[in-house]
């Protein structure tokens, strides 16, 4: 089968047959091969079946429903600037890449933020800057102010210092629970505070921060 074809096929079979109907959310997800984001050693037809795989260093690349799904809840736009916590294996970052201004990510594992770099550089993305850290503590440049956040590994609770970088108005993606399953809540910014919503459950690796979190 044709790479054009495995990813068309994952699109209806997976995204679409479930309910995301965003339509720069899918196209983002037919320009991105998602077999050249897994480990040489996969075989190109599975890195287009339905669940997470594992990249090493204890980290997986999500089911792409579950990537799908937080980004169509981000209502994301072209002109917006995005803070994502976790780079990974970078899939997630060209998607962001294929549809915002401008992708911010940090990642803790700096072999995984190297790959993620290099992979992404030879795709031509020049709409994205890495850091290498703690994402719980936010971007290290607190003069920018990010439109949307989405966090792609599991809190125990919202990271005040993620809320504190998101525009009024932004929207933050992030599941919150235990170190086994999490609830997906959107935060909304207000001029004071914040709105929460509930999104459902899912089952994310934990989210390591300075804050005392998933030691």
């Amino acid at each position: 089968m044709r790479i054009k074809d495995r990813i068309e096929s994952m699109v209806q079979t997976q995204l679409v047959s479930r309910g995301i109907s965003d339509p720069v959310v899918l196209n983002a997800f037919r320009n991105v091969p998602r077999h050249l984001f897994v480990p040489d050693y996969i075989e190109e037809h599975i890195a287009y079946m339905d669940g997470p795989l594992n990249i090493g260093y204890g980290q997986t690349i999500s089911q792409p429903y579950t990537v799908a799904f937080m980004m169509e809840a981000l209502h994301l736009k072209n002109s917006d600037i995005v803070l994502e916590i976790g780079t990974g294996s970078g899939y997630q970052t060209a998607l962001l890449a294929e549809i915002v201004k401008k992708v911010y990510t940090i990642e803790r594992i700096a072999q995984l933020s190297n790959q993620a770099r290099n992979r992404l550089s030879a795709m031509n993305y020049n709409n994205i800057e890495f850091y290498i850290g703690d994402g719980t503590t936010g971007w290290p440049d607190n003069t920018i102010f990010f439109d949307k956040v989405i966090v792609t590994a599991g809190a125990p609770i919202i990271p005040e210092s993620l809320v504190k970088q998101m525009k009024t108005g932004g929207r933050m993606i992030i599941p919150v629970g235990d170190k086994s399953t999490q609830t997906m809540k959107l935060v909304v910014k207000k001029t004071l505070g914040y709105d929460e919503y509930e999104l459902g459950g899912f089952a994310f690796v934990p989210l390591i921060g300075k804050e005392g979190w998933h030691q």
